[in-house]
């Protein structure tokens, strides 16, 4: 899926007739430590490195009966009644001799002075629907979801998400094509991956035991081409999408690997990308992000002044830290990913060395 140039953005909103809203804003990087409160539960550490955004409440339980915004005292993303957790795993660049490096973040396009994170959009329509009408409901406390699989190395194993993909950045602005598996080229701009949620939800369970089962997929297509809900999944809820954009230019050296092929590796040891996946805790404040859904906006251009939702400058975004609970090394050259991991290229090999 292709974003509209940022250039366009503010004519095209003038230009649509506009009923209810998409929505993109930032948000920076909160804390990166091995914590996972959906998939390991109170574990700390827990399996793999993670990089967390949004309220500072975020914790290694995130008990469903927490009130979120209550709790926090700041958040990292730019509207201020955003106290959400948003969470995927972290990048690491493969060198040569094994070693593995931790890949930074950069600020995505328009939000370039942010401290790494992500650009989260809530949408009710394509991303290209300028009137984006459909009625959508803003989830309710206590919901969490999950998307991807952990354990995916082939094509074949991730096929089942749609939409989790990467592009190779040519220019800031590129958003296309997307690939499943990690580009295999250098990239003059970095890599984006995209994680897109399902949208339809059960209507009666705010998470299972797998985080995905009480969300699906539309009955054909995505989200985008408007396909309808399935009767077990009923409720058509607005698509989270996140982008992140990894500065894996700095590795664009005598470092990549002769045969070409790609020297990237998620914390938890795939090395092919078909494992990427994301993590979601809803925190919004009181009606908030139903005022959002609901205003007639288009991108940023007005969502915030349609809905009357306060926003945050970048300087407040990336002063909302968490300070780490695990004393480790994630950041030096390593011999082997935080938690014990090895890079696992799919060959029937056990990635993981720790007992």
């Amino acid at each position: 899926m292709r974003s509209p140039s940022p250039s366009l953005l503010p004519a095209l909103g003038l230009l649509s007739t506009v009923a209810h809203a998409i929505v993109r804003f930032h948000c920076s990087q909160l804390t990166v430590e091995r914590l996972d409160p959906l998939v390991n539960p109170g574990m700390i550490p827990s399996t793999h490195v993670h990089q967390i955004v949004g309220g500072d409440a975020f914790n290694a339980s995130m008990d469903p009966s927490l009130d979120l915004p209550e709790l926090s005292t700041c958040t990292s993303c730019q509207f201020a009644e955003d106290f959400s957790n948003y969470w995927t795993a972290i990048l690491y660049f493969k060198a040569r001799n094994g070693t593995y490096k931790r890949v930074p973040q950069l600020g995505n396009n328009q939000f370039e002075k942010a401290r790494g994170g992500l650009t989260i959009y809530y949408m009710q329509n394509a991303i290209y629907d300028r009137n984006q009408t459909s009625k959508v409901q803003a989830f309710r406390p206590g919901f969490r979801m999950f998307v991807g699989d952990l354990n995916a190395r082939t094509i074949q194993d991730a096929a089942r998400f749609r939409q989790l993909t990467y592009v190779c950045m040519d220019t800031w602005t590129s958003r296309a094509p997307e690939t499943m598996a990690f580009p295999t080229r250098k990239c003059p701009e970095g890599i984006m991956t995209s994680v897109r949620f399902p949208t339809c939800w059960d209507g009666k369970n705010l998470d299972s035991p797998n985080h995905m089962a009480h969300m699906s997929y539309p009955e054909s297509g995505t989200f985008e081409s408007g396909g309808p809900c399935p009767e077990t999944h009923p409720v058509r809820m607005p698509q989270v999408f996140y982008e992140v954009v990894w500065n894996t230019k700095i590795f664009n050296n005598e470092e990549w690997p002769e045969d070409g092929s790609s020297p990237f590796v998620w914390s938890f040891g795939d090395a092919t990308g078909f494992g990427t996946h994301g993590d979601y805790v809803f925190g919004w404040k009181g009606d908030a992000l139903q005022r959002i859904l609901d205003a007639p906006c288009w991108f940023d251009t007005n969502c915030a002044k349609e809905s009357n939702s306060p926003l945050q400058a970048i300087e407040q975004m990336n002063a909302c830290t968490q300070p780490g609970l695990v004393d480790e090394d994630i950041d030096g050259w390593l011999d082997e990913l935080p938690g014990g991991w090895k890079a696992d290229y799919g060959h029937g090999h056990s990635p993981h060395t720790s007992e």
